[in-house]
């Protein structure tokens, strides 16, 4: 399994100066990532790999946290700590790069989508509005949620107004660009979860 872990920068586009065509790419700032712990099926109960990202001071960190790096092998302190589950070739100490990765590899990032706040259900769930038209009063409203006599209750799970994104988001079927080793930059085609800035992992995709 391979994995890092990058902030996400923002879009941008690549032309192809042979072809002219033109590719929206994501660009994903993913530094060097140490390798915290390998976990094995012997000792663990199944496989894993843990990396640590964004380097910090040791002020801003807690005790176990800096003990569980420092029993390790880690030097510097860092905030982030994220496990890439499967088996991996990684050993406990060396440093993971965007190097990992190459031009045509098949990925899936994850992150904290971007948060809307509270929604109706037209945003939220797509619903079609009301007419517009003969004195109608729903133009935006979400209809009947359930019946009044039977069973007297709205059922768990209905679609309904509410708070919408800020959720962890997997988005599947990437494809990486490019890759910078220089700038530590990969370049993912496509769009990826999460607003500028946020962080975003970066895995293979295995199926």
């Amino acid at each position: 399994m391979k994995g890092i872990v990058g902030k996400k920068l923002g879009m941008t586009r690549i032309f192809d100066a042979e072809t002219g065509g033109v590719t929206a790419v994501t660009v994903i700032e993913a530094a060097p990532c140490p390798v915290v712990l390998v976990k094995t099926v012997e000792t663990d109960g199944y496989e894993a790999v843990q990396v640590a990202y964004e380097a910090v001071a040791e002020r801003k960190i807690t005790k176990p946290e800096l003990g569980h790096l420092s029993k390790h092998g880690v030097a510097e302190a860092y905030r982030h700590l994220v496990e890439f589950r499967g088996a991996t070739d990684a050993v406990a100490g060396e440093a993971i790069t965007v190097e990992a990765f190459a031009p045509g590899d098949k990925v899936k990032v994850s992150g904290i989508g971007i948060g809307k706040g509270f929604a109706g259900t037209i945003k939220r769930h797509n619903f079609h509005r009301g007419p517009k038209t003969h004195g109608s009063h729903n133009i935006r409203k979400p209809g009947s949620i359930g019946a009044s006599a039977t069973p007297s209750r709205v059922f768990k799970g209905m679609k309904m107004a509410g708070r919408m994104g800020g959720k962890r988001v997997t988005q599947v079927g990437l494809v990486v660009h490019a890759v910078d080793p220089e700038q530590n930059l990969l370049l993912v085609k496509g769009a990826v979860p999460g607003p500028k800035n946020g962080y975003v992992e970066i895995r293979e995709e295995t199926r």
